[in-house]
């Protein structure tokens, strides 16, 4: 008699193991995520020139890796296998490469490729020599047939990055508050690329609805959508709901409805913030702090206002719920206002700094040779080991952006089933020497999806966990692909 669940289950573990969703991660990350932070960073103008030249760029293009090598002390390069790296204290990394050009006055002037770096290469993923090797082959190359990769060589030590557990992004969640001048209080977080900005929605004792972001500090939101070109009080009222009228809202609208354009919103916003230079000034400065820092996972141009207005007209409906009854109070520790980063978008926010690093260093020795009279190739400047020194510094340390400590940790290998829970080790980013209950405690979201038990005892219980041994991490898919799928559905663009 067939045993049909065996046969199930080595099914599935031929196609899958048990850190599939941080090597696809990291896939992500090489394949499209290295791409998109060059993008942020496309065109780099320095600020000293030579005299006789009007415009000066520098072009990032396009970057990308190859499988990984060693460069010996004859020059010599030749592929490189995690055993060999372990053996010799050596990293398992690829060479980052990039197209780099120089335009002069809107004209091309040099275009070249060139290595700016090195990067260390998790093991089994798409990138390592030991892809798609059988059982054979991998005793061949010297590996545990049996290994499951998932972690990095650096200079010979086995590295594992230890996931970070935090709160969903670009997503408002409203809490009851027992201190404060605000009974509720929204909080989301809009994170777009380099951009991380929190938002606060707040309604006074005055009955005014209040939004807080960055530098920004208390505004009418009502004042806000004027600013953003969302003019008419009848069109806001629209746009918060059609089913039924907020009386909380009239009494926003009556409170300022004297301004009458964009213009005069913004103004009254920079005036508000502390901004005293003349009106022209001040609406400038509030213009670029309207684009780039609110709301910018909606965008960062002038065009995305308006959408940037609806966006809080939804926003403020779902806070107004919330604090008249209609709707819950949102519990931040159900898993579902949570959000993993995997080893791919840890990569993705240390590359993105050390990357920025790169183009100031690279700034800086330009300007200073253009401050003695000459015009410098850009091929020359370009410090290649400034980029892997660091990247390597954070696997190393465990040090990482943001002033985290402990991301990068060295592997425990007292016996197989340490390692692979140590590879599905998931940490939270709250201080353990606050209380924190809510966070530590055990929540029923967690069925099948963390391990009930394994926590350390201590000031960390609760806030290091780990994965079940077969959960799995979705990740990441375009924007584009899931808006043609809705478009389908019969989904109407706004845009």
């Amino acid at each position: 008699m067939i045993n049909y669940q065996h046969l199930l289950i080595k099914k599935f573990f031929d196609k899958n193991n048990f850190v599939l969703s941080d090597i696809e991660s990291f896939n992500y990350f090489i394949d499209h995520e290295m791409q998109k932070i060059v993008d942020e960073n496309k065109d780099v103008e320095p600020t000293i020139i030579p005299p006789e030249v009007e415009s000066f760029k520098i072009r990032l293009d396009n970057i990308w890796i190859t499988k990984p090598e060693i460069t010996e002390a004859d020059g010599s390069k030749r592929a490189i296998y995690p055993i060999e790296a372990r053996l010799r204290n050596l990293s398992y990394s690829s060479p980052i490469f990039m197209e780099i050009s120089s335009h002069i006055n809107d004209v091309q002037r040099e275009s070249f490729t060139t290595q700016i770096g090195n990067m260390p290469i998790m093991l089994h993923s798409k990138y390592c020599h030991l892809n798609k090797l059988n059982k054979e082959q991998l005793i061949e190359k010297g590996e545990d047939p049996y290994d499951q990769g998932g972690y990095f060589i650096i200079n010979g030590t086995e590295r594992v990055l230890v996931k970070i557990e935090d709160l969903a992004s670009n997503s408002i969640l409203v809490e009851r508050t027992s201190t404060g001048p605000s009974k509720y209080v929204g909080k989301m977080f809009s994170e777009q690329g380099p951009f991380k900005i929190p938002h606060t929605f707040e309604r006074l004792k005055d009955g005014i609805f209040y939004l807080s972001f960055t530098r920004v500090k208390r505004v009418p939101i009502i004042l806000v959508l004027k600013a953003l070109g969302l003019l008419k009080d009848e069109e806001i009222m629209q746009v918060i709901s059609k089913e039924k009228q907020y009386d909380e809202v009239l009494i926003n609208l009556f409170e300022f409805v004297g301004i009458k354009n964009a213009d005069d919103a913004q103004d009254f916003l920079a005036r508000k913030i502390g901004i005293t230079q003349t009106r022209e000034i001040r609406l400038q400065r509030m213009q670029e702090l309207l684009d780039k820092f609110l709301l910018p996972h909606v965008g960062t141009t002038r065009e995305d206002r308006i959408f940037k207005a609806y966006n809080i007209c939804k926003l403020l409906k779902k806070y107004i719920a919330v604090s008249q009854g209609e709707s819950r109070v949102d519990d931040k520790d159900h898993y579902m206002n949570k959000r993993i980063k995997m080893s791919g978008d840890l990569l993705g926010d240390l590359f993105r700094m050390n990357l920025k690093v790169l183009i100031g260093d690279l700034l800086y020795n330009f300007q200073r040779i253009v401050k003695r009279g000459k015009f410098p190739s850009i091929r020359v400047i370009i410090r290649d080991k400034l980029l892997t020194s660091r990247i390597y510094s954070s696997m190393a340390t465990g040090n990482w952006v943001g002033g985290r400590k402990g991301i990068s940790q060295r592997i425990q290998r007292h016996n197989y089933l340490d390692t692979l829970s140590h590879l599905q080790r998931v940490a939270s980013p709250l201080s353990n020497t606050q209380e924190n209950f809510g966070a530590r405690e055990l929540h029923p979201t967690h069925l099948g999806r963390l391990c009930p038990s394994e926590t350390p005892e201590g000031t960390n219980i609760g806030l290091k966990k780990n994965f079940a041994l077969l959960t799995s991490v979705t990740s990441e898919i375009p924007e584009q692909e899931v808006l043609k799928l809705l478009t389908s559905s019969g989904l109407k663009s706004i845009r």
